[in-house]
C-alpha cells in the first residue's frame, strides 16, 4: 500500500467492517459500504476526514442500510454496481466491468465478482496496494453462495490470483475465528494456517481483528485459494489430482454444513 494512502478499519453492526479510504492529497475519502451510520459518521469525526464517496460492492441491507444517513450528514456520491438496479438507495453513478472510480488522485479498477450475489463488484486500487473484496474474499475464507452456483464464485476468486503478495485485503465481515476452525479442519497439516489460526486468536482476546490481511497469507492458509492443493483434495475425499474447481465446490458445500 502507498504510504501516502491513508485508511481507517472499524466495526459495524456485529461483525461487518466499516473502511474508509482517504487521499490526503487532495482530501477525497471513500466509505467501502455504509452498513451502518453510526459508526462510519464517528469514524469520521474521529479522523477529520471529509466524506467524498460511498463505494458499494453489493445490495445486501447490511452493506447499504447507512447510506441515506451518511450521505445526507455529508452529501457524499453513492457509487453502486449497475447490476444491484434500484435496491441501493440514492445512487448517484453506477459501475460495471471495467470501469474506473476515481478518489481524489486514487483509481479504483471495478471487478463484476458475482457469486454471494449477482451484482458483486470488487474495487481494486493497484497504485495504493488495496484491494475492497466485499463479501467475495473473506481472511481465511470466503462468501456464501447466494445466487449462482459455486463454480461462479470459484471463477470469481480466480480474478484475485494476479495480484501481488503484499496486496492488502479488505473485506465485508470479520469472521476470522469461524473461518480458521473450518481451515483447520480441511488443512490440518499446514503450518502456516496454525500460526494464523493462534494470531486471530489474539487478535480476538486483545479487541482487534485481522482485516486487512494480504494476497500472501490468504494464499498460503485460505482453503478457498487453495484447492489446487493435494491436501485439500484429500480433505473433501476427492483424488489428490482433482480439478482446483471441483475441490472448491466441495469445500463451500463443506462449509455450509460445518
Amino acid at each position: 500500500m502507498a504510504a501516502e494512502t491513508e485508511i481507517r478499519t472499524f466495526l459495524c453492526r456485529s461483525d461487518n467492517i466499516g473502511v474508509l479510504i482517504r487521499d490526503p492529497a487532495t482530501g477525497a475519502c471513500a466509505a467501502i459500504d455504509a452498513p451502518e451510520a453510526g459508526p462510519v459518521l464517528k469514524a469520521l469525526d474521529e479522523t477529520g476526514w471529509r466524506l467524498t464517496d460511498i463505494l458499494v460492492t453489493h445490495r445486501h441491507g447490511d452493506h447499504v442500510e447507512g447510506i441515506p444517513a451518511v450521505k445526507q450528514a455529508t452529501g457524499a456520491r453513492v457509487v453502486a454496481p449497475a447490476k444491484a438496479g434500484d435496491a441501493v438507495p440514492q445512487v448517484d453513478v453506477t459501475v460495471r466491468e471495467g470501469d474506473t472510480v476515481a478518489i481524489g488522485r486514487l483509481e479504483a479498477q471495478v471487478w463484476e465478482t458475482p457469486g454471494h450475489c449477482a451484482d458483486h463488484v470488487t474495487y481494486w486500487f493497484a497504485q495504493a496496494g488495496l484491494v475492497c473484496a466485499g463479501d467475495t474474499l473473506f481472511t481465511l475464507g470466503c462468501g456464501r453462495v447466494m445466487e449462482s452456483p459455486p463454480e461462479t464464485l470459484y471463477r470469481s476468486l480466480r480474478r484475485f490470483d494476479d495480484l501481488p503478495d503484499a496486496t492488502q485485503v479488505f473485506s465485508g465481515h470479520d469472521y476470522v475465528l469461524s473461518n480458521a476452525r473450518f481451515a483447520l479442519a480441511a488443512d490440518p497439516d499446514n503450518p502456516d494456517l496454525k500460526a494464523r489460526f493462534a494470531e486471530a486468536e489474539r487478535a480476538k482476546a486483545e479487541g482487534r481483528f485481522l482485516i486487512p490481511s494480504t494476497m500472501g497469507a490468504e494464499r498460503a492458509t485460505n482453503p478457498f485459494l487453495r484447492s489446487g492443493q493435494p491436501a485439500l483434495a484429500r480433505s473433501v475425499d476427492l483424488p489428490p489430482e482433482s480439478d482446483p474447481e471441483a475441490v472448491f465446490v466441495a469445500l463451500r458445500a463443506w462449509k455450509n454444513r460445518f
